[in-house]
């Protein structure tokens, strides 16, 4: 913490010994609200700071749909993977106290976890698991705890032994979510603290987060917590009227250390100061985490890549973008950018630091409209940075549209051209126990003249399968929030379902719905 900041005791202070703060930008809380009206988000919280200073922490609309009460700057909204940053705290905190190091490997640590590769497991470290290098595809994995599961964490950890690889070790990003659950375990072997326990007591409490959470029991005791809502009814998930979601029915807590905690406004600004002061606590009451382990929080360790944007998105293209400990590094316009977005089904967040400004901003919402997330975000790094104001929000939301357009337009002529072919054996021929590696069993059925799917490692996804064309079906989930797959059955020469394997419907379906990594094969079949 710098000379100046640190004789700012309060804001008047500040502006008398100092720069006076850029304060929000003229009008903001009206084009929110207006802009959260237009596109039907039921209820929004976001927090500003500049210069030690908290300057905006408001909320807008409603915590659920038909109900009364309103979101205020307390109202505790699920982050998803914005909390990989506070996994990362967690291990930073290990690493000040001597505990580990950055750079130890996994197995030293975790003793007994292993990758598919025998060398991988051998070299893979604590950094590795952090920063997406893994070798494991986009999502890999996911579907252990998406969209929820019986499994434990453990028992999850064990069985990334099973995921193959994608590419080689170390060879580019591809962003995952269940090394971080890898993450979350070896904290607890190190510490013998649940993931959960270690974050509230050691990162939440000292940072004096009081209102948010990092398990659900304490979420849902809260009683000023917002509420999922997704568009369900318009062909796809993303398209048609905003519903209520239960909110009970989401990601596994076996994948909580990736993106598990639950937060408000007001708390997000005490951690945006905490990152900004280089991991100094509000009010210089000590530290929590050392200016060494910021330095490596947001040292850029792997290469993003840059895909071309559409044409009223060039002026936000980077020239740079890159990975750090939880953290996208980036730039704006030449500015560098330190920040990361977040998902959980039925809602999205953004955190976003602009480390030379001494501004970062959070924006929640409780519903899966990520066009207003990313034009206020653009919004607010316009004016942080003196650049001309631009309708972000309804680029976004143009291209959004045009996007759902596109993704209902695929799914109607692929249902108009189904080969009128198959199936190839009668449906009792298809049913059985079939196992995957990494997931578990699936159990196909025949009953009452149709088939019947059931994922054994996820309570309540079940459904009926719906003839497609040829050994293809369509399984229509009980479940309308999950996506469908297509699910494929292969033939032996002895004319016997020989494997399953799937694919999403959808083509714009969340990455989390890892289908097309799944191999099913009987499970009587299968060698031990």
């Amino acid at each position: 913490m710098n000379a100046m900041r640190a004789i700012c005791a309060g804001a008047l202070a500040c502006v008398l010994a100092g720069p006076a703060l850029a304060a929000p930008p003229q009008g903001f809380a009206r084009r929110v609200e207006a802009a959260r009206v237009s596109l039907g988000v039921p209820g929004m919280a976001i927090a500003i700071v500049e210069n030690d200073q908290v300057t905006f922490a408001q909320g807008f609309g409603v915590r659920a749909l038909g109900e009364p009460e309103r979101v205020d700057a307390d109202t505790i909204f699920p982050t998803g993977s914005t909390g990989k940053a506070f996994t990362v705290a967690d291990l930073a905190i290990l690493v000040d106290q001597g505990r580990i190091g950055w750079d130890d490997r996994v197995t030293d640590r975790l003793p007994g976890f292993e990758m598919y590769d025998p060398w991988v497991t051998r070299e893979i470290t604590i950094r590795d698991l952090l920063v997406h290098r893994s070798g494991l595809g986009l999502g890999e994995g996911d579907l252990l705890f998406v969209p929820r599961t019986n499994l434990s964490r453990a028992e999850s950890v064990r069985r990334l032994r099973y995921l193959k690889p994608a590419t080689s070790f170390r060879y580019g990003f591809a962003y995952d979510n269940v090394l971080y659950m890898v993450a979350g375990q070896l904290i607890e072997t190190v510490t013998g603290e649940t993931w959960e326990k270690f974050t509230a007591e050691h990162v939440l409490t000292p940072a004096g987060m009081l209102h948010s959470t990092s398990d659900e029991p304490a979420r849902f005791a809260t009683a000023n917590r917002a509420y999922p809502h997704a568009r369900m009814d318009g062909g796809l998930r993303g398209a048609g009227t905003q519903e209520r979601l239960d909110e009970r029915d989401e990601l596994g807590r076996n994948g909580a250390p990736a993106g598990g905690l639950t937060v408000s406004a007001h708390d997000m600004a005490r951690w945006l100061l905490i990152q900004l002061d280089h991991g100094e606590l509000p009010g210089h009451s000590g530290r929590l985490f050392s200016e060494e382990a910021h330095r490596q929080m947001w040292k850029p360790v792997v290469l993003q890549p840059m895909p071309e944007l559409p044409e009223p998105l060039k002026a936000t293209q980077p020239m740079f973008n890159t990975y750090a400990l939880g953290w996208d590094v980036t730039d704006y316009g030449g500015t560098r950018i330190v920040w990361h977005g977040g998902a959980v089904f039925g809602f999205l967040t953004a955190v976003v630091l602009i480390p030379d400004k001494h501004v970062g901003f959070s924006i929640e919402i409780n519903s899966e409209d990520g066009e207003i997330i990313r034009g206020l975000m653009y919004e607010l790094l316009d004016h942080y940075l003196g650049r001309p104001h631009v309708d972000w929000v309804a680029r976004y939301r143009a291209l959004k549209q045009q996007r759902i357009s596109e993704a209902l337009a695929s799914l109607k002529t692929a249902a108009a051209k189904p080969a009128a072919v198959g199936p190839s054996l009668p449906f009792s021929g298809y049913a059985g126990t079939y196992s995957d590696p990494w997931y578990g069993n699936i159990e196909i059925a025949a009953t009452d003249g149709k088939l019947t799917i059931d994922f054994k490692s996820t309570p309540r996804m079940t459904g009926t399968l719906e003839h497609y064309q040829y050994d293809t079906f369509v399984a229509r989930l009980d479940d309308k929030t999950i996506e469908p797959p297509y699910v494929t059955f292969s033939l032996n020469a002895d004319g016997k379902v020989d494997r399953v394997t799937m694919k999403p419907v959808s083509p714009i379906a969340d990455f989390s719905y890892d289908y097309q990594d799944l191999l099913f094969t009987r499970a009587l079949e299968r060698r031990p």
